[in-house]
């Protein structure tokens, strides 16, 4: 039997510019591609209509037919990983696996399972940084300890870049010593549950004239000012080297953006207990409304604040939220509700296209005050002014609240005055007990 190396895609769904692939394909053995639908993920979703496991499978149709023509094709699972690795082993002469790094708890756990049963088989495990620019202790202090303010971070991340520029990889489906078998059709959604989700995924289009303007348009909702590669950064359709590199000549302000990416990246991986609790310890004491009728009000976007029901409808029917309307939504919940960050971080991670752990924890822990280099909790979003400076027309919002201006639009649920001094009153007290 001949020997083989393994190539494991995951967050990194593309064939030029995969570090991980460079390196198996390095090797010099056959390299036979696969893909796992893991069930310990799949298995939690609700949604059998989930937009992102059907990006998922068509994008694996289009390597899998590029591989095909190359005499070779991707592997498909639906099950878990170890019971993956124990079909493998059992079917292959396998030298080594490889695979991109990812920094989400799962994620470690999972790859120290399938790690401990390919050492007992003599098998190597080998992982790579793909998925941000920069990682988990590369860009530190001078005292050695991570950034935990955005703004240094970048400064540090900036100079480092300009040293250190990442190399772009080449072209790997031109690669010689893809493994050569009888390729099978890429694993059914069917058999899982998954039926066709109507939400249409953005096209992988890196529009420069929109990257040059981003400073001057991002923070208006009406526009379609921003670039809508969130997914393909999320599940490594696109190189987040390549696309720095390109929009740095482009728009720093738009490359600032990829750098709170890495910097969201870092701190989960540093601090794991962020994605269960709150990044400062002090801030677990709030005293959160566990309010659901409050709650359903807000993610069905009946809050009686325009602003904030634009987005939560835009976000229920396009799977996108404008990022400055994440922002109002967030405070809004946190603050005028008083409602615990964990449930809008949740529904977020259900509806969200782009949903990756890292960036939406960090953002609403942002909103909430209770993340790193936060938002101070005595800054409280009034979404009347924000709707005066970032949609004065009310485009945004009357494109998403067709009722608007009529009888048939609640009542604010919450006077802003009111809402906005509980908050305040709440956390002050919780932060400052005695």
């Amino acid at each position: 039997m001949t020997k083989i190396s393994i190539f494991w895609f995951r967050r990194d769904l593309r064939l030029t510019d995969n570090t991980a692939l460079y390196y198996a394909l390095k090797e010099g053995l056959p390299v036979l591609p696969i893909f796992i639908f893991d069930r310990n993920i799949l298995d939690k979703l609700e949604d059998k209509k989930d937009a992102r496991v059907q990006f998922i499978h068509e994008t694996l149709i289009s390597l899998n037919n590029q591989l095909q023509a190359k005499g070779s094709g991707i592997k498909t699972f639906y099950c878990t990983p170890l019971e993956a690795y124990k079909s493998l082993s059992s079917e292959y002469e396998i030298a080594s696996v490889y695979t991109n790094r990812d920094y989400e708890p799962y994620a470690n756990q999972r790859d120290q399972e399938i790690e401990a049963f390919l050492s007992e088989k003599d098998i190597g495990f080998y992982t790579f940084k793909d998925h941000v620019i920069f990682e988990k202790e590369e860009i530190v202090s001078g005292t050695g300890s991570f950034y935990k303010v955005f703004t240094p971070y970048s400064k540090v991340w900036r100079a480092k870049y300009e040293a250190n520029k990442p190399q772009i990889l080449p072209d790997h489906a031109k690669a010689a010593n893809w493994h050569q078998w009888q390729a099978e059709q890429i694993h059914s959604l069917t058999p899982m549950g998954f039926k066709p989700s109507p939400i249409a995924i953005p096209a992988l289009q890196v529009d420069e004239e929109l990257i040059r303007k981003y400073h001057q348009q991002r923070d208006f909702p009406a526009l379609d000012a921003t670039s809508r590669l969130g997914i393909h950064l999320r599940f490594g359709t696109i190189s987040i080297r390549q696309l720095a590199e390109k929009t740095k000549k482009l728009n720093w302000t738009y490359l600032n953006e990829l750098i709170w990416r890495d910097f969201y990246a870092m701190i989960l991986a540093n601090n794991p207990h962020v994605a269960e609790r709150a990044f400062k310890p002090q801030y677990d004491h709030i005293p959160w409304r566990h309010d659901e009728e409050d709650f359903e009000k807000w993610c069905e976007g009946m809050t009686g604040y325009p602003i904030v029901d634009a987005g939560m409808r835009e976000l229920n029917q396009t799977g996108f939220m404008h990022n400055r309307v994440r922002m109002i939504v967030a405070s809004f919940l946190t603050k005028h509700l008083l409602i615990d960050w964990r449930w809008g971080e949740a529904y977020f991670a259900t509806k969200l296209l782009d949903f990756d752990l890292a960036s939406n924890n960090g953002g609403w822990q942002w909103a909430a005050g209770t993340g790193t280099d936060a938002q101070p909790y005595f800054r409280v979003f009034n979404p009347q002014s924000q709707t005066e400076k970032f949609d004065p027309q009310l485009i945004y919002i009357k494109k998403w609240i067709p009722e608007y201006g009529t009888e048939d639009y609640p009542q604010p649920m919450v006077e802003h005055k009111f809402a906005r001094l509980r908050a305040i009153d709440t956390y002050k007290a919780a932060l400052n007990p005695g």
